[in-house]
């Protein structure tokens, strides 16, 4: 497949990547931070799960579509179910990672924008456990809904009394979808396929799989889409720039392979 690219905006040669030792410190402390944070907004049970039917209410009452119709179909077959409940556990982390590095390689100016975006939205995120604590839709009676890691597997969370290592009490704002919006809008921004974006199936596939496995609400989803969209507007993305392709407007070969292993990954 051939893709028509030149030098993402605001990109040039001469950008230099910032010091690595000092991104890895960066990018560890601000994950500490985040799992700190929600392990002090733990311990709300009762409030958790008075907002989850203020918040399951409130949906009804804007007739927003329910939850269920979407996990009813991830139920038609086990296979089905288990790969959703599969990419919940496993895409989140590493599919932001693998983002953050490419960046990194590929598009430094680009890459301190995107952690700057993602530093902004996962820190803000870290407030609302304290003030409005929520249960996720699978501990809510009463919805028909079910804990579709814990019947089919596999399953991140433990009892929530006894899981150390998460707050199953802070569903709100959506991090698995704000960081998944956050990478199809970057790469969107930093390459020039045509392509490009069909990068937007990764935050999509990943709002029916937060919802259809019963971890988050649709409101949790767009309270991650404006906390995002708020960091966007504040942070501005590089500046387009004169391109720095060869003689005769020819796109030089490394960005072409660059959109190339890109779009590749989409397909």
């Amino acid at each position: 497949m051939t893709a028509r690219t030149e030098p993402a905006e605001g990109e040039t040669r001469a950008t230099a990547r910032p010091p690595l030792v000092r991104e890895l410190l960066l990018v560890a402390g601000l994950f500490l931070v985040y799992k700190l944070g929600r392990q002090l907004a733990t311990g709300h049970t009762g409030e958790a799960i008075h907002n989850a039917h203020r918040v399951w209410d409130l949906e009804r009452a804007v007739r927003l579509p329910g939850e269920g119709s979407v996990q009813s179909a991830l139920l038609h077959g086990d296979t089905l179910v288990h790969v959703a409940n599969t990419y919940y556990a496993t895409v989140h982390f590493p599919a932001t990672v693998a983002f953050l590095v490419w960046l990194y390689l590929r598009r430094p100016a680009h890459y301190v924008w995107a952690r700057r975006v993602l530093a902004t939205v996962t820190s803000a995120a870290l407030v609302l456990p304290f003030v409005f604590p929520l249960a996720p839709p699978r501990m809510l009676a009463g919805t028909g809904l079910i804990d579709t890691a814990r019947v089919y597997g596999p399953s991140v969370y433990g009892p929530p009394s006894s899981d150390h290592l998460s707050n199953q009490f802070a569903a709100m704002p959506s991090l698995h979808f704000g960081w998944a919006l956050m990478v199809a809008v970057g790469l969107i921004a930093a390459t020039r396929s045509r392509w490009r974006r069909l990068w937007l199936l990764h935050p999509a596939v990943t709002l029916l799989v937060i919802v259809g496995t019963a971890n988050h609400y649709w409101l949790d989803a767009i309270v991650a889409t404006a906390m995002l969209g708020t960091a966007l507007a504040l942070i501005h993305r590089p500046r387009h720039t004169v391109s720095t392709a060869g003689r005769g407007g020819a796109t030089p070969a490394s960005a072409v392979d660059d959109d190339k292993i890109l779009v590749g990954a989409a397909r």
